[in-house]
This record gives structure tokens, sequence and C-alpha cells, in this order.
């Protein structure tokens, strides 16, 4: 039985992974800023629900810190959690800027250097270790005003292979996936036009990213390592010409 942590997993892509480990039968304990989706999802999955927002650094570490005591190690990190609030770069501020960063980014370091520093002092007994960090296809294109969450991303793929190398001692491989379109609105209203986008046939869904999640995660995928999964139903494969 696999003990788990993913960060921002109250609803959407994080809820989907959440509820793929614990129909697995892992230990599964998760974190959001959102108190009333957080505790639906643990009453629906029996996951740990730990209410904290990520970008307070002691709030994360404790939280961390205190699974790794009572648990003696983890198993996986999904380093989920993300925001992608776009602005005009006109009207983005230095604050709003260090906000996404903070979410996005630093946190997955955080989770994994607590991971490190428990295997080093735990002498690296555990030999099986995950961490799956949320890129996005947006780590390598744009459209306009979305530099505080690229620039996220972009950080996202190289602490990712950075870690992949750092963490070898320690049993511990690192990937990324990278989601395309994923609907995860109840609300969105999606047309004949865009599932035809894809030359997948269809948007992708939640349950997409948990499943390349699940499979990361396999004891039999550690010789995938360091890398990219690009989950997009093929879009960024095409080649697009203005009309």
């Amino acid at each position: 039985m696999r003990r788990v942590f993913v960060t921002g997993a109250a609803h959407g892509i994080g809820r989907a992974i959440v509820e793929a480990f614990t129909k697995e039968g892992d230990h599964v304990a998760f974190c959001d800023i959102d108190t009333v989706r957080g505790e639906e999802v643990a009453a629906a999955t029996g996951a740990r629900f730990i209410a904290l927002d990520v970008c307070d650094k002691e709030a994360l570490e404790s939280a961390v810190g205190s699974l790794l005591n009572e648990w003696g190690d983890l198993d996986i990190i999904v380093n989920n959690v993300g925001i992608s609030e776009f602005q005009p770069i006109t009207e983005t501020t230095v604050e709003h800027f260090e906000k996404v960063l903070n979410t996005n980014l630093r946190s997955a370091f955080i989770t994994s250097r607590l991971l490190a520093m428990h295997r080093e002092k735990m002498g690296a007994t555990n030999t099986y270790g995950r961490i799956v960090n949320l890129c996005s296809t947006r780590y390598l294109q744009s459209e306009p005003n979305s530099e505080a969450y690229a620039a996220s991303k972009g950080g996202i793929w190289s602490l990712t292979h950075a870690l992949a190398v750092s963490l070898a001692p320690y049993h511990i491989t690192v990937n990324c996936i990278a989601p395309g379109w994923i609907s995860v609105n109840e609300n969105e209203v999606l047309r004949p036009e865009d599932h035809a986008f894809h030359p997948s046939g269809r948007v992708g869904t939640a349950e997409d990213i948990a499943r390349t999640c699940l499979f990361l995660c396999d004891p039999k995928s550690d010789f995938i390592n360091g890398q990219c999964i690009t989950v997009d139903g093929g879009v960024t494969k095409r080649m697009i010409y203005p009309e």
C-alpha cells in the first residue's frame, strides 16, 4: 500500500488523481485552499484532506513533515497545484508574478526537497519513489498575457529533469505531465469543432491525466525518468497555418 501526497486536489485534475490512487488501495492525503470542496473529496474518497495554501511555506512544510512522521515515508508526491490567472503584462504586478510562481513552482520544490531530506536521513532504504509534477503544454507554446503561468510551467519542466538526476540516490524517479486542453469545468460547453480540433477526436478529461499519473507511478515504469509526457490528444503535433 503506497503512501501518496497530492497538492491542489479539491477539484479538477487533482481530484481525479486522488480518486485514481484511492481506487488502487493507496493511503492518500491531499491539500487545497478550498475547504468546502476538499472536505467533499475526502468524504467521497476516504483520502485525508489538509486545508492549506501552498504559498504558505511553513504550512506546507508542516503538512509534509507530519505525514512523513506518521507514515514513516512518502512513496509518491504529485505536485498538481496550479493557478492560471492570465493578465496583460502591462497590468501584471511583480506580486502577482511571484504568487503564480510560488503556487505552481516553489511548492513543488518544497515538497520534493523535504522528501529528499527525509530519504537521506533514513539512509535511502526505500527503493521505490515517485514524484510527478504537473506541467502544461504552455511550457513550450504561448498566447498573449500568459507570462507568469508560462514561466512557472517552464520552471516545472526544468525542475523535473534536475530533480531526476539529484534524487536518483534516493530511488526516486521524477517526471512531469504536460496536459493540453482538459475539460474540468462542469459548465463548459464543448462544440463539435472543439473535439474535432484534436487528432484524437475529443477534448481531454481529468481522468486522462490521472491514468498517466498511475502509469508513471507503476513500479515497472522506473526506466521513465526526467521526462515530460505530453497528454494533449495530439494538438501540439499539428502544423497550423493562417487561413
